[in-house]
């Protein structure tokens, strides 16, 4: 092996065509990223690939190393492009070392060739649509403008009849926030999606005196809260365990004790990084600058720069600069903070910044407080999570709470990490 390994196993996001896009999504953060590469044709070339596949496999410790493609366009590498990766994959995998592939698309060079590819080869495909035409088509467009929903569309429908497995990611911006059951139901019902990511569109505008706001296309706390919580609302009554939604299934890791499923809701940060065109190798896919870059995979080993100081401190400052109010609010256990990058400004002079969310996720963890203490209850019982669809709201907040005569001081039995008062002996829960 000539790669040292990882401390602790980690991702990377892979980005072959790095910001190349067929497409002009106005809130896309990543088009800006071309300018760290002036003159660059954005292509990885062959060699960046072996050395990208060689070293992750053999400085990844996990059990399972996951391929994550991005872009940009990632289809925009050529279908020849991935025959060469999971070739490669197959070549320099271990004995016994487990492979698999996401690939974010947004869907419109699609065809059956493509799709006989990735299902023969069990990639996971992330499909880009933000719901019905009017609030898909108002912020994702082509170059010229036009709308794109007819196409994603057609690439939803070909994935499903070719049987590759999928996923929608939506963004949450003013066009859609408004209507979250309607979102939600046209996944369910006109797309036959299973599972959901819903991301938040939060974009920082910086005033000539040096104040943060947020675009017009962003979504505020309250906002982006309602939606969740309106859509869970749908979610809980009759689709928990045919329907999967990324932040419901994270939060219930939460509410059973269990590490955050998604980056965003982690301690720390600075295990999931992102690996450019030429081999750069930066924190994380939100902090592609400059003072982020860790070195270039081509000339450093991978392990030494995922398990540098520099990439150790990115994580754990995360944690180490929460405000006094998250460190303070009962739903730390499931939120963290959130992520950094929508650390915009303090709440009172001199604190670290409040994520622009905040007032979101108090709400929509509130919200959901009772019923994923339902379904936590029930997984430790052995049971299937859906039973919660049984019950009525009002039976399971007002249930006599569980592990009566804890002291309310003392860690809840079920494990969560929080003190009883704050988990199954809450007043009025």
């Amino acid at each position: 092996m000539n790669q040292p390994r990882a401390s602790l196993p980690f991702h990377l996001m892979i980005k072959p065509v790095g910001a190349d896009c067929n497409l002009a999504c106005e809130y896309c953060y990543y088009r800006g990223k071309r300018a760290l590469y002036p003159g660059s044709d954005f292509r990885m070339a062959d060699e960046v690939l072996e050395q990208t596949t060689r070293a992750y496999l053999e400085a990844n410790p996990a059990p399972e190393v996951v391929f994550g493609w991005q872009g940009g366009e990632p289809l925009l590498a050529g279908l020849d492009f991935y025959r060469r990766a999971v070739a490669l994959q197959a070549e320099c995998a271990a004995p016994g070392q487990r492979i698999s592939n996401t690939l974010q698309t947004n869907g419109t060079l699609l065809d059956e060739e493509w799709c006989g590819f990735l299902r023969a080869h069990g990639f996971l495909v992330g499909l880009s649509l933000d719901g019905p035409r009017a609030a898909h088509d108002a912020y994702r467009r082509d170059p010229a403008g036009g709308p794109t929903f007819d196409r994603v569309m057609q690439a939803a429908r070909l994935l499903k009849e070719t049987g590759v497995e999928f996923n929608i990611l939506a963004t949450v911006h003013a066009a859609n926030v408004g209507r979250p059951v309607e979102v939600y139901r046209f996944f369910r019902d006109e797309v036959g999606a299973r599972f959901l990511q819903f991301i938040p569109i939060v974009e920082p505008v910086t005033a000539a005196d040096g104040g943060v706001s947020v675009s017009a296309r962003s979504v505020s706390g309250k906002e982006y809260g309602r939606f969740l919580a309106r859509v869970f609302d749908e979610w809980v009554r009759r689709d928990v365990g045919t329907v999967f939604v990324q932040t419901f299934d994270s939060a219930l890791a939460s509410w059973l004790g269990g590490p955050a499923a998604l980056c965003v809701f982690a301690e720390e940060c600075g295990r999931a990084l992102v690996v450019e065109h030429n081999g750069d190798l930066y924190a994380c896919d939100h902090f592609v600058r400059p003072e982020y870059r860790l070195g270039n995979i081509m000339e450093a080993p991978l392990a030494r720069m995922v398990d540098s100081e520099r990439q150790q401190a990115f994580g754990r400052a995360k944690r180490e600069a929460l405000p006094p109010a998250c460190r303070e609010c009962e739903y730390l256990f499931a939120c963290r903070g959130g992520c950094p990058k929508n650390r915009l400004a303090p709440q009172y002079p001199g604190e670290p910044p409040s994520n622009h969310l905040c007032e979101g996720y108090r709400y929509f963890f509130a919200h959901i407080d009772a019923r994923m203490r339902q379904m936590a209850d029930l997984v430790r019982r052995g049971r299937p999570a859906a039973e919660v669809m049984q019950t009525s709201p009002a039976a399971g907040a007002a249930a006599a709470p569980p592990y009566a005569g804890t002291p309310r001081n003392a860690p809840c039995p079920c494990g969560s990490g929080r003190k009883y008062k704050h988990c199954h002996g809450r007043r009025g829960r």
